[in-house]
C-alpha cells in the first residue's frame, strides 16, 4: 500500500518569496515593470522643483545601495584606500592630509553599505583599511625596516584622521542599528499574536 507524505500544518501568516530577497533585489523587479517612458522622464521630474534638501534626498536614493558582508566591507574599504593612496602618491606627492580627508567618505560608505547583521564589523575594518592604504603613501627608504618605520610614523602623525573616520563609521552604525531595532519592534507590534 502506498503512503502519501503529508506536510504538517503551518500556523501564522504566509510569507512571500519577496520577503527573503535582499533590499536591492526587491526594488529591482518593480523598476523593471515600469514603462520605459516613465523611466526616461524620471530624472527630469526629480530635478525639477522642490527644495535643495528634497533634491539631495532624491539624488541619494538614486545611488546604488549594495549590501556588503563584514568581510566584503573590509575588502571594499581596504581596496579603495589602497587605490586612493596610490592616486595620492602619483598625483599629489603622498600628501597624508589628503589621504586622511579621502578616508572619511570611504568610512561613511563602508558603514552605510554593510549588511544589518554585520553592522559591528564596520568600525573594526575601517582602521585596518587605513593602515593598509598607508603602505602606498608612507615615506619609505630602501629596506623593510624603513618602510615599517614610515607606516608607524604616518599612523602616529595622522591619528586624528584615523580616529575621525572610525568615529564616523561608529556613529553611522549606531544610527543604523537604532533604526533597525525600531523597525523590528514595529513589525512585531503589527504582527498578529
Amino acid at each position: 500500500m502506498e503512503q502519501h507524505r503529508t506536510r504538517p500544518a503551518q500556523h501564522g501568516p504566509r510569507q512571500s518569496s519577496r520577503a527573503t530577497l535582499p533590499p536591492q533585489a526587491r526594488g529591482g523587479a518593480a523598476a523593471l515593470r515600469r514603462p520605459v517612458a516613465a523611466r526616461a522622464n524620471a530624472p527630469k521630474a526629480a530635478g525639477a522643483g522642490g527644495s535643495a534638501v528634497a533634491r539631495a534626498v532624491r539624488a541619494v536614493r538614486g545611488m546604488p545601495n549594495p549590501r556588503l558582508t563584514g568581510l566584503g566591507g573590509g575588502l571594499f574599504c581596504g581596496a579603495v584606500m589602497t587605490l586612493l593612496g596610490g592616486v595620492d602618491a602619483l598625483l599629489f606627492g603622498s600628501s597624508l592630509t589628503l589621504y586622511g580627508v579621502l578616508f572619511l567618505p570611504v568610512c561613511l560608505l563602508t558603514a552605510c553599505w554593510v549588511r544589518g547583521n554585520d553592522l559591528l564589523t564596520a568600525p573594526v575594518v575601517v582602521p585596518i583599511a587605513f593602515a593598509v592604504g598607508l603602505v602606498t603613501v608612507a615615506e619609505s627608504g630602501d629596506g623593510l625596516g624603513s618602510r615599517l618605520m614610515g607606516i608607524v610614523t604616518a599612523l602616529a602623525t595622522e591619528a586624528g584622521w584615523l580616529y575621525g573616520g572610525t568615529l564616523v563609521a561608529g556613529a553611522t552604525v549606531i544610527v543604523r542599528r537604532i533604526r533597525l531595532v525600531r523597525r523590528r519592534a514595529a513589525a512585531r507590534r503589527r504582527a498578529p499574536a
